[in-house]
């Protein structure tokens, strides 16, 4: 009783966050997204031409018993699942349910994965492989490529250097016959290690995806951005706490200069983002990542949803958004819970997305 009186009490006298240190050290363990935050770090100087990087060379995947121990089901239901075979095309789809459910796989598709290693961009990278989509990464560790994905041919995986937060390193070959972009950067919202390196809100969240959006073709027929929940409510409880160190701040800025630009967009907010990442697996390990229970999906607009959200299932609507023609122009905020799931199936997605924009 005497806690939510205090809690009430703070809420009403709107005393400053500094004064409420328990109540952030408590929905910072909540609230705790995968999303960038801003400290002023030592500036890191990046005086070299962007380098582009030969292909990945073909080479079959490991086999599945190489990989990590993960005990974890299919990515999406299994009915008769087949494993991976040295011997076969560099990629194989788990199940042939989820290939024939996908209207996806295309050869005309050239997909810009930026944040390809991080834990929603990974997996987008190992679904658009299973559907033989082509991509191609933008990274700033080509090793980090290397381990996740094995070696690829190059009609399926292409890998070319370069950190988003420097415009010099952007040259236009990069986006040679790019068709869609999926932009799945972050960090952490609260102070990290991973903010070492100037990898913080500003630089990420805004400058970096300002720098990716100046830089895109006119022609390029989507882009992807993953943002977050609350980004049009950073000044309101519990977010405010979630904004402490510009977080939301600096998404929304990245928002608004996409819808800005003029180009084809689709802009996904998820919720907190729950299992994986899976960055220390391989892409046997990847393919086979499940989202548990939770594979229900709620898709809302207004930036009204709060709850947690399957990475797996985030990686899923980006891939499905840039296909789904009356998604463009729109956000769209996305939650996951228990009970049975869209999967791949396109039409599904088609009817989780529409029924967002109904409500």
């Amino acid at each position: 009783g005497n806690r939510n009186s205090s809690l009430s009490h703070l809420s009403r006298s709107r005393l400053p966050l500094p004064s409420t240190i328990g109540l952030t050290l408590f929905m910072a363990t909540i609230l705790s997204f995968a999303s960038p935050s801003c400290f002023s770090l030592p500036s890191t100087k990046y005086p070299k031409p962007p380098l582009r990087i030969p292909l990945f060379t073909s080479l079959p995947l490991p086999s599945s018993s190489s990989s990590s121990s993960s005990g974890f089901a299919s990515l999406f239901p299994v009915r008769n699942e087949t494993t991976l075979s040295s011997s076969s095309k560099p990629i194989k789809a788990l199940t042939e349910e989820a290939l024939d459910s996908s209207a996806l796989a295309s050869s005309s598709k050239l997909v810009l994965v930026v944040g390809g290693t991080g834990g929603v961009g990974q997996l987008v990278v190992a679904s658009l492989l299973k559907r033989n989509i082509k991509s191609r990464l933008l990274l700033r560790d080509l090793e980090k490529a290397t381990k996740l994905f094995g070696k690829q041919d190059a009609d399926s995986l292409q890998v070319v250097k370069g950190d988003t937060r420097n415009a010099e390193d952007l040259d236009p070959s990069i986006f040679e016959g790019v068709t869609h972009v999926i932009c799945c950067t972050g960090t952490t919202a609260f102070p990290s290690k991973r903010w070492s390196g100037e990898n913080t809100p500003d630089k990420v969240d805004w400058q970096g995806v300002k720098n990716l959006i100046s830089a895109l073709p006119s022609s390029v027929k989507r882009v992807v951005l993953v943002s977050s929940v609350g980004v049009t409510k950073s000044n309101e409880l519990p977010w405010s706490i979630m904004n402490l160190f510009g977080v939301l701040k600096y998404k929304k800025m990245g928002e608004d200069f996409l819808r800005d630009s003029g180009l084809p967009f689709t802009i996904i907010r998820p919720g907190r983002l729950t299992d994986g990442p899976y960055t220390s697996y391989d892409l046997n390990t990847l393919l086979k990542a499940t989202a548990g229970e939770r594979r229900a999906v709620v898709i809302g607009q207004g930036d009204k949803l709060v709850g947690e959200v399957s990475r797996l299932v985030v990686a899923e609507a980006c891939i499905q958004a840039l296909d789904i023609e009356f998604t463009q122009g729109k956000a769209y905020e996305i939650n996951s819970v228990k009970g049975d799931g869209p999967g791949s199936d396109p039409q599904k997605w088609r009817e989780l997305f529409k029924v967002a924009e109904s409500k």
